[in-house]
């Protein structure tokens, strides 16, 4: 009886042992798991904490964003000043065309001066005696060139009236509108006893730079009254200053 008591009792303590195994087990396994649970939110808590991390890396993105779209910016300011001015200087110039335009200078180059263009004169002086003034009045609104001599005709004559070759200007005579150029006309020359010719009328023909015959409209003047003229006269070359022209 005692030894199956004893049996009895070593099989339900080791029974017992095992209920025990199996609960400290059981136990084991969920406090591995609550605890394995516990860590994997934590886990998942710091991931979700990453993007709160990185928050300042995103304020430096979002400012160097702000940056770009700032320093984007400045060219287009940039255009619109640059386009501005070129609007300023475009009306600038729009109004010096006009300036230009209402002084109707627009085109400033000097032309030929001929009778189309100037206004021309024949008078009488004192001194040199037996000698006329030609003058040439500049009426248009561009300087012209007096290029060379007056090629005279008085009257019906055939022949040029003969240039001075002595007095040849030493730069070509340039009117600006208003100005006037000075030739003088030497009526009679050496030597004397020379046939002269009453004279009535007198053409001017104008000469280019090439100075090959008459170029442009010509004058058509009336002489003074009791002008004589010969063969051996003269004209002189275009002078800017009346003296000049009457010192021959």
């Amino acid at each position: 009886m005692r030894s199956n008591r004893v049996r009895t009792t070593a099989l339900a303590a080791t029974a017992l042992l095992a209920a025990l195994s199996l609960t400290a087990c059981s136990d084991n396994g969920s406090g591995d798991n609550g605890k394995a649970g516990a860590a994997a939110p934590a886990g998942s808590t710091a991931d979700q904490r990453s993007p709160a991390a990185t928050t300042p890396d995103s304020g430096k993105d979002a400012k160097d964003t702000k940056d770009t779209d700032s320093t984007s910016n400045a060219p287009a300011e940039n255009t619109a000043a640059n386009s501005k001015g070129s609007t300023s200087g475009t009306g600038g110039q729009k109004s010096n065309t006009g300036a230009t335009g209402n002084k109707g200078t627009g085109n400033s180059s000097p032309v030929t001066c001929t009778g189309s263009n100037t206004k021309v004169t024949v008078s009488k002086v004192s001194r040199p005696i037996n000698h006329l003034l030609l003058t040439a009045t500049n009426t248009g609104s561009v300087p012209c060139y007096a290029y060379h001599a007056p090629a005279l005709g008085f009257d019906d004559a055939q022949a040029a009236f003969p240039v001075l070759r002595d007095s040849i200007p030493q730069a070509v005579v340039t009117l600006a509108p208003g100005q006037s150029a000075y030739a003088s006309i030497g009526l009679s020359g050496e030597p004397d006893g020379q046939e002269l010719h009453k004279g009535t009328n007198l053409t001017v023909h104008f000469t280019g730079k090439s100075n090959q015959g008459s170029t442009g409209a010509r004058a058509k003047l009336t002489l003074p009254a009791g002008t004589q003229w010969g063969d051996n006269g003269f004209v002189t070359y275009w002078q800017s200053d009346m003296a000049d022209a009457l010192t021959y």
